[in-house]
């Protein structure tokens, strides 16, 4: 069998930064242990997997880590309506409709920033069990709980770019993983990392799906319903965020980085 894929930067306008995703747009079935096995294969922060429905403009949608399949990933559904677009699956500007473990995701793509209408994740405020107030070596000012994960906010910027964790302590610690933030300054209104040991991640580029909690969480601070957002890994990448009710819309650019097949 052998299968087309593509590489694509996400969150990003420039090759080799953002976030990489690989992308599978599929014409045949491929089983749940074939998908998982291509993501681990692939060994990207997640491969994501795009089958046709009967619908029009309507598609399934199932992103997986090399090690496990997630419910939620922001950079890998920008990634395959960027390149679902490229393809020629979909025409420019027409609203894409995912059918994912989380729900129904419309997509569009309006010129050269994708828009994603995501679900807002609740954040409840509470103090981690293990880290307390000091997140190695740097003070914890607020802390909030997620379902499976925990927001860090720092003092300011500076601490969340040079943070140095150990991920052995953060997967000890974590059920999936821990975002750190803190106010921006400059063009950012938000910085912030991810580190999910527990998803085979120690550090994940740009990261989707914690934007939709942290734009719960900084709502609730300082009551602003729209934020520029950069997520300061090694790669970085930005996110244009906005708060409408209990969804989030996320705004992001995309570069193609590589196109190939897979035979198996």
């Amino acid at each position: 069998m052998k299968l087309a894929i593509a590489t694509v930067d996400a969150f990003t306008a420039k090759a080799f930064s953002g976030n990489p995703a690989a992308v599978c747009l599929l014409d045949q079935e491929l089983s749940t242990v074939q998908m998982q096995t291509i993501a681990m294969e692939m060994n990207l922060s997640e491969t994501a997997f795009v089958e046709r429905t009967s619908e029009p403009d309507s598609f399934r949608l199932r992103w997986f880590t090399p090690v496990l399949e997630i419910d939620l990933c922001g950079h890998a559904t920008l990634a395959s309506a960027f390149w679902m677009v490229k393809a020629g699956w979909v025409q420019a500007g027409k609203i894409i409709r995912f059918q994912t473990l989380s729900g129904e995701l419309l997509v569009k793509s309006d010129g050269e920033w994708i828009e994603m209408d995501f679900p807002l994740i609740s954040t409840l405020e509470a103090k981690h069990p293990f880290f307390g107030d000091d997140f190695f070596g740097s003070k914890i000012t607020n802390s909030a709980k997620l379902k499976k994960n925990w927001i860090f906010e720092l003092e300011n910027a500076d601490a969340i770019i040079s943070s140095n964790p150990d991920f052995s302590i953060i997967k000890k610690h974590s059920e999936e993983g821990i975002i750190i933030t803190a106010a921006g300054n400059g063009a950012f209104d938000i910085y912030s990392r991810f580190f999910g040991p527990n998803v085979g991640i120690d550090e994940d580029p740009v990261t989707g799906f914690a934007h939709c909690a942290l734009m719960d969480f900084w709502f609730r601070r300082l009551g602003k319903s729209k934020f520029k957002a950069f997520q300061a890994s090694k790669r970085g990448g930005e996110l244009h965020l906005e708060k409408r009710e209990n969804r989030v819309i996320i705004r992001g650019q995309a570069v193609k980085v590589l196109t190939g097949e897979i035979e198996f």
